[in-house]
């Protein structure tokens, strides 16, 4: 993501490993000046894999920040200069086992445009051929086959409550 040209003063509060935390004072359209404080993120990706017409690879993950497991998309955060097609690719391995001979982008989104950059890339993978996956060492994953029937139950159940993947599924047109 291109960065904002601007003049005014940016204070860094946080510089991490994934995110950098900080405030800056940003003249709006309407002339107001805010103190803005903001998540630089470096952007992601997120993998729709098809198995075939009615079943797609999903995830059970466990996720720390809320203490629990989910049922989620393949997904994960580009690494420096990396193309968002070559991070689909690493990462629809890592997590599932998968390479797909068909990666097509069907859509993309912010996920919070109130206070990150973060914007998520959207991609089908299709034709999918099964190998070794190989999660991070701070993933607890759990690959899950479902019919679009069991995803649609699951998500009326209250199930699916991540919400990349449930913009992933709208993309794809089952919700």
């Amino acid at each position: 993501m291109a960065k904002k040209k601007t003049n005014i003063k940016q204070i860094s509060k946080f510089d991490g490993k994934l995110i950098k935390l900080f405030t800056r004072r940003e003249r709006l359209p309407n002339g107001r000046q805010i103190n803005l404080e903001m998540i630089e993120h470096p952007g992601a990706v997120l993998i729709v894999p098809f198995l075939d017409k009615e079943c797609i690879v999903m995830l059970r993950q466990y996720r720390a920040v809320i203490g629990k497991y989910i049922y989620e998309l393949p997904a994960g955060t580009l690494g420096k200069n990396e193309k968002h097609l070559v991070c689909a690719r690493r990462e629809l391995m890592e997590e599932t086992g998968y390479s797909a001979a068909t990666m097509t982008k069907i859509g993309e989104i912010y996920p919070a445009p109130g206070y990150t950059t973060e914007k998520i890339v959207i991609f089908r993978a299709q034709d999918l051929q099964k190998n070794a996956a190989s999660p991070e060492k701070d993933e607890i994953i759990t690959e899950k086959i479902l019919t679009l029937t069991q995803i649609r139950r699951l998500f009326k159940e209250k199930k699916i409550v991540d919400a990349k993947t449930i913009c992933a599924l709208a993309f794809c047109g089952l919700f």
